[in-house]
């Protein structure tokens, strides 16, 4: 029997110093190609960046399959911290990186299984292994968890590595790290959960998919009162504590319908973001972006495009329109205030504002009458409205006609504007040259290209909402351009900032001009055809409508916000008789209450250089006597251009001695004194 035992215990031995042999192999080739756990130090875990409104509020987390906000130990909840410990290692302050009871309970388990399914990992391996391993179950693998454990346990502090952990770990749903699951699943930060809310969010370690609130409430709180009876058993709450904590109604945080808040200028803005940065950087580097966005008055826009949407559906689309857009820049600084490109991000992602190039209609007849006043005319010129055709060359003729159809015979550059007479617009850039009326669009701002055409101050050139509604700026600001912007800084995960936009005018029309102009266009929303939009402060605009009210528009500005609004269909399909002056100024007044509720009422600059004059419209003469009274108006002139002769003589003054006639311009000029 003694001989028996010794021959087992010398092949005991033998074989004891086999394994010690082979085990030594096995550690000394695993350890040859461990990674550095220096460098975890060094490591950049992928950070979400997050977009802020101009208000503070986060309208967008950019990641890609993981979603994370690095935060500090100190940030963190003491409920997470102390659930964390008792559920996942109770011994993580006393041990060196490895937990040898753990290690061989799950080692004969596997055993006995035939499996790898058995943990028994600390913090300090998990935390390895997400960093630098696989998650292929192996005993190489799991070898190599041990040894960098022990190497982290050597080099970093129990607190650093705890929070790499809390920061490192998946939490369902694409949260990596505690900061992003707690937003997630209850909207708010890591260091204000309380027990009941850390007791279900750690639950979620177990299997982040299978005990999702979001998937299945009731296993979330089977796994919640899971983790509290371990918390009780460890001694870090009382069985009354755990039983209140579990019974207490969670407020679980609603899931968004789509990955942004203010969709279309969020998308913009990520847009941006990979034009600067690249698409890793933007999903992956944890900047924060502070943009201009007015958030509470965008969720005002996007309220008014649906409801004037709905209100179409209940009539039972009889307006024949499915897409609507609003557009607010602020003029002195060029911020992008709103963005709402369309009724419906889920519906269609396509953005209106900057995406679509669409025809602007009569919106860019304004342009026209600029040119017009550099080259001499005063809004008090008169213009006959009447039929006209022009060659253009290999025997074709053009021959515009009105909205209306019909025409008004001699009218001031003031109410033709207000009235928005085509025949008359078109006579003007036919005066001042079609080149000069595409040079005027481009320094206000406008950036397609342009055909200098006779028709342009229809809108035959199509442009996008942003660009026209930023030249519209110009006017709103005096004559100084201001390019416009969505973001106002962008800093690094660590605060550093890395852009700051700098806003930066140029004067681009002189002052008189554009005060001249103001002033025409305060009266198409006062007796015009932007009555609609009439709001009780000083204001101006222009409507816009396209041929076979294909596009209806209507930009409007006070001296401290412009804004454009615009309906129509994607495939540019016909409305039914939607003009510029009924929905979209309609739009354009409800949103705008709302947008200057808080901001005082401000005229716009006035120019020294006109002066006003009692005249009889009809003929831009003095007024006397003998005017008509239904004729008499006051207008406004350069001076020196101011009309002297009597109502009672044959006017001289109609046209301005300034423009040069050009092409067809002598068939104006017979036109003005035929009809005397």
């Amino acid at each position: 029997m003694n001989t028996l035992l010794k021959k087992a215990l010398l092949l005991g031995g033998i074989f004891f110093i086999i394994c010690i042999f082979f085990m030594s192999l096995l550690v000394f080739f695993v350890s040859r190609d461990l990674p550095d756990v220096d460098t975890i130090s060094t490591y950049v875990p992928a950070e979400t960046t997050k977009i802020f409104a101009a208000d503070g509020t986060s309208i967008a987390d950019l990641h890609q399959e993981e979603n994370r906000i690095y935060i500090p130990l100190s940030k963190i909840s003491p409920n997470i911290q102390k659930t964390v410990i008792a559920v996942e290692d109770t011994d993580f302050y006393s041990h060196h990186g490895v937990n040898i009871k753990g290690i061989f309970r799950a080692f004969f388990k596997d055993i006995l299984t035939m499996s790898f399914d058995q943990g028994g990992s600390t913090l300090t391996q998990q935390l390895a292994r997400n960093i630098f391993l696989n998650k292929h179950k192996s005993i190489t693998r799991k070898l190599r968890e041990i040894l960098l454990a022990i190497q982290i346990e050597r080099k970093y502090t129990k607190n650093e590595i705890f929070e790499m952990y809390l920061n490192q770990v998946y939490w369902g749903h694409n949260a990596y790290g505690i900061e992003s699951a707690s937003q997630l699943y209850f909207g708010k930060h890591a260091e204000e959960l309380s027990l009941p809310e850390a007791a279900l969010i750690v639950g979620l370690l177990k299997g982040p998919e299978l005990f999702s609130p979001f998937k299945s409430y009731e296993n979330a709180k089977a796994r919640q009162k899971v983790v509290l009876g371990r918390m009780q058993r460890v001694g870090l709450i009382t069985k009354e504590e755990a039983r209140l904590a579990y019974e207490e109604k969670l407020d679980l945080a609603p899931r968004q319908r789509h990955r942004f808040k203010a969709p279309y200028f969020t998308s913009y803005i990520v847009e941006k973001l990979i034009q600067l940065y690249g698409e890793d950087a933007t999903f992956t580097s944890g900047m924060k972006v502070y943009t201009t966005l007015d958030y509470k008055l965008q969720l005002i826009a996007a309220d008014t495009v649906k409801k004037y949407r709905e209100d179409s559906l209940r009539r039972g689309n009889t307006a024949h329109y499915s897409q609507a857009a609003i557009l607010a820049i602020e003029p002195q600084t060029g911020y992008v205030k709103v963005m709402q490109g369309g009724v419906d991000f889920d519906e269609s992602q396509f953005n209106r504002c900057i995406q679509a190039k669409r025809q602007p209609g009569s919106t860019f007849k304004p342009f026209v009458y600029l040119a017009a006043l550099e080259k001499g005319f005063s809004p008090g010129s008169i213009i006959n409205d009447s039929p006209i055709s022009f060659n253009l060359g290999n025997g074709n003729t053009y021959s515009p006609q009105n909205f209306t159809k019909s025409f008004l015979g001699p009218i001031t550059l003031r109410k033709a504007l207000q009235e928005s007479v085509n025949v008359v617009a078109i006579k003007l850039t036919n005066i001042v040259g079609p080149h000069n009326v595409v040079r005027i669009a481009h320094e206000l701002g406008i950036e397609s290209e342009l055909r200098a055409v006779l028709s342009l101050p229809l809108g035959a050139n199509e442009v996008n909402m942003l660009e026209l509604t930023s030249a519209y700026g110009v006017l709103a600001n005096n004559g100084f351009r201001v390019e416009p912007t969505c973001i106002l800084r962008i800093e690094d995960r660590n605060g550093v900032p890395i852009y700051q936009h700098a806003i930066r005018e140029k004067q681009v029309v002189e002052p008189k001009y554009i005060s001249a102009l103001v002033d025409m266009m305060k009266d198409v929303v006062t007796y015009g055809s932007g009555r609609a939009a009439k709001l009780p402060r000083p204001m101006a605009g222009k409507t816009g409508t396209t041929s076979d009210y294909r596009d209806a528009w209507f930009i409007g500005f006070v001296p401290q916000l412009v804004c454009a609004t615009w309906v129509g269909n994607d495939n540019n399909t016909k409305m039914n008789k939607v003009t510029g002056g009924s929905i979209p100024a309609n739009m354009w007044r409800d949103f705008m209450k709302y947008a200057l509720e808080n901001i005082p009422p401000e005229d716009f600059k006035r120019n020294t250089d006109l002066i006003e004059r009692k005249i009889n419209s009809k003929t831009g003469l003095v007024a006397t006597d003998v005017s008509p009274s239904q004729d008499i108006t006051v207008e406004k002139y350069w001076k020196g251009s101011e009309p002297t002769r009597e109502d009672s003589t044959v006017p001289s003054q109609l046209i301005p001695a300034s423009p040069t006639p050009n092409k067809n311009n002598q068939d104006e000029i017979l036109d003005f004194f035929q009809m005397h």
